[in-house]
C-alpha cells in the first residue's frame, strides 16, 4: 500500500515528489515515456529562478529528480499508467499491468504536443516530421538543408533557433502577421539571418515525393488562399500542446479544452486526487508555475492524509 502514487514526472510531479518525500510519504512516481517531461526536449532555460547564465532542460530535470530521490522519493521510469479505479479508496492505479493501491493520488501528466491533424503529417511521422527539435535536429538528414517549423509561439521560436545550427534555411510558417512569442523570443528569432518567415500561412500538406521522407510542404495563404509549395527535409511542429488527461475522461471533472477543473486550491471532486501542473493550468504553461502547482499538491495531499490519520 502506497501512501501517494505521483503520475508525471515534469516540474510540477518531481516538485510534489520532492515535497511529499520530505514529509515522510516515500512517494512512488510513475515518469510515463518521457521521464522529466517536455522540459527534457529543451535546450537552455533561462527563465527558471536560480540559474543566472541559464541551464539545460535535460539537466533541470535530473536535477530535481536526484533531489526527490534524496529524500526517498521512487521512481518507475519508462513506465506507464494504464487504468486507474477512483470509485474507492484505497484507489488502484495500474501500472504496466500491475494493480498497486494508494491511500492517496497526485496527477500530473502535463501536456503533450498538438498534431497538424492533416493525414500526411501522420505518415511521415518520423520520416522527417518531429516535435522536438533538440531531440532530431542533429541527425543527418536534416544537416545542411532547408527546415520548416509550424507555429509562432515561444516553443516555436526556440524551435527555429536552435535548428539554425544544423540546416540551410530555417522557414518559420505562422498563421498571424505577428509572432505570439515574448519580445526578447520574438525579437531574437527574426533577427537570425538564417531564420525567414512565412505569414499569414498554413500547412495543408507535408510532401514526400520519394514515399519515404519529407521533400516538402504545401502552404495556404490564409488571406489570398493562393497556394505555393516549398522545398525542406524536415517539418518541425510546434503548435502548441494538449492536456494529457485521457485517463481521467468522464470520472474527473475537465473544461471544454480538456484541462482538469479544481474545485479548491489543487483538490478535485474527488477526495485523495490532487491535480498539478500543464494538465489544469492553460494559462500560464511555465516551468516555475508548474513547480508551484507541484508544491500546492504536495502539501494539500499531506494535510489530507495526516487529517484522515487523526480522524482515525
Amino acid at each position: 500500500m502506497e501512501n501517494v502514487i505521483i503520475i508525471g514526472s515534469g516540474c510540477a510531479g518531481l516538485t510534489a515528489a520532492l515535497y511529499t518525500a520530505r514529509a515522510d510519504l516515500a512517494p512512488l512516481v510513475v515518469t510515463g515515456m518521457l521521464p522529466g517531461g517536455l522540459l527534457t526536449t529543451t535546450t537552455t532555460v533561462e527563465n527558471y529562478p536560480g540559474f543566472v547564465e541559464g541551464i539545460d532542460g535535460f539537466q533541470l530535470m535530473m536535477n530535481m529528480q536526484q533531489q526527490a530521490e534524496r529524500f526517498g522519493a521512487r521512481l518507475r521510469s519508462l513506465s506507464r499508467v494504464e487504468a486507474v479505479d477512483l470509485s474507492q479508496r484505497p484507489f488502484a492505479v495500474t501500472i504496466d499491468g500491475e494493480v498497486i493501491y494508494t491511500k492517496s493520488l497526485i496527477v500530473a501528466t502535463g501536456a503533450g504536443h498538438r498534431h497538424l491533424g492533416i493525414e500526411s503529417e501522420h505518415l511521415l511521422e518520423n520520416k522527417g516530421v518531429t516535435y522536438c527539435a533538440t531531440c532530431d535536429g542533429a541527425l543527418p538528414m536534416f544537416r545542411n538543408r532547408p527546415l520548416v517549423v509550424v507555429g509562432g509561439g515561444d516553443s516555436a521560436c526556440e524551435e527555429a533557433l536552435y535548428l539554425t545550427r544544423f540546416g540551410s534555411t530555417v522557414y518559420l510558417v505562422h498563421r498571424r502577421d505577428e509572432l505570439r512569442a515574448s519580445k526578447i523570443m520574438a525579437e531574437r528569432t527574426l533577427a537570425h539571418p538564417k531564420i525567414q518567415p512565412i505569414w499569414n500561412s498554413q500547412v495543408t500538406e507535408i510532401l514526400d515525393v520519394a514515399k519515404d521522407e519529407v521533400t516538402g510542404v504545401r502552404l495556404k495563404h490564409l488571406q489570398t488562399g493562393e497556394e505555393s509549395t516549398l522545398d525542406c527535409a524536415g517539418v518541425f511542429i510546434a503548435i502548441g500542446l494538449v492536456p494529457s488527461t485521457q485517463l481521467f475522461a468522464g470520472v474527473l471533472a475537465t473544461d471544454e479544452a480538456g484541462y482538469f477543473k479544481l474545485s479548491e486550491g489543487s483538490k478535485t471532486s474527488v477526495p485523495g486526487v490532487f491535480i498539478a501542473g500543464d494538465c489544469a493550468d492553460k494559462v500560464y504553461r511555465q516551468a516555475i508555475t508548474a513547480a508551484g502547482m507541484g508544491c500546492m499538491a504536495a502539501i494539500d495531499c499531506e494535510r489530507f492524509l495526516q487529517e484522515e490519520a487523526l480522524a482515525g
